[in-house]
């Protein structure tokens, strides 16, 4: 109601998906960060690492009470992360971060398999890259909400940039693409679109059940071996 009414503000909603294992049941935050996507007036987050964090939550409170800000949800989670994996806390990274996205590694040469990830997963994704070899690209994504207002302004609806598709996924790099996240799939399936591309979406797609984290991805499918399985799938296809 208070961005409906013009109002600006900031949601966080942590602990998200079933990263929270041991809790089970539905689990907070939102079942599906495409509800944070789909709202007018905001701006959806889903930073996996703390320093994108820090970025994207500074740029989100610079756009606060002015002409044409706009609020923010950041979709977080209490999971415990190894912040070397992201790479680099370079200006490059943190422009490509506030734009919705950076890579964290890329092939030597054409990938013959993108894995893109969001929020608490990226340290299976980034495993399942390890397993795969050298022909693997992988992207962190921050925010699918800016990719897709990217992805709707290069086909003339809305104005916003769109330099960023090209950046995470440029047309010469286009492969076949496995995306992950805690939370339902759907979210980040647009991404096939980018360019015209096969996409194998894994996520939560069921309520949460109680165990031990990787007990609790497995069953859900979005662990390390199921993330190769699917990008072995989708490469050899």
């Amino acid at each position: 109601f208070g961005i409906y009414a013009g109002g600006q503000s900031i949601l966080v909603g942590t602990p998200s998906g079933v990263s929270l294992a041991p809790e089970g049941g539905a689990h907070q935050s939102i079942v599906t960060p495409s509800i944070g996507i789909g709202q007018p007036g905001c701006t959806a987050w889903e930073p996996a690492f703390g320093q994108d964090l820090e970025w994207t939550l500074l740029h989100a409170l610079s756009r606060l009470g002015r002409p044409g800000g706009e609020s923010a949800y950041f979709r977080l989670s209490t999971r415990p992360i190894d912040q070397a994996l992201a790479g680099d806390a370079r200006d490059e990274r943190r422009r490509l971060v506030l734009a919705g996205g950076h890579p964290v590694r890329r092939a030597k040469g054409r990938p013959r398999v993108t894995l893109v990830g969001m929020g608490a997963v990226m340290p299976e994704v980034i495993e399942a890259a390890e397993v795969l070899g050298d022909d693997v690209d992988v992207i962190c994504i921050t925010s699918a909400d800016l990719l897709f207002r990217a992805l709707r302004a290069r086909a003339g609806f809305g104005d916003h940039e769109q330099d960023i598709l090209d950046e995470l996924l440029p047309a010469d790099r286009a492969a076949p693409v496995v995306t992950v996240l805690d939370g339902d799939p759907h979210a980040l399936a647009f991404l096939a679109a980018v360019n015209a591309t096969r996409l194998t979406p894994l996520g939560v797609t069921r309520f949460g059940q109680s165990g031990d984290l990787a007990e609790v991805y497995e069953h859900h499918e979005i662990d390390t071996e199921t993330i190769v399985g699917a990008a072995l799938d989708a490469r050899d296809a």
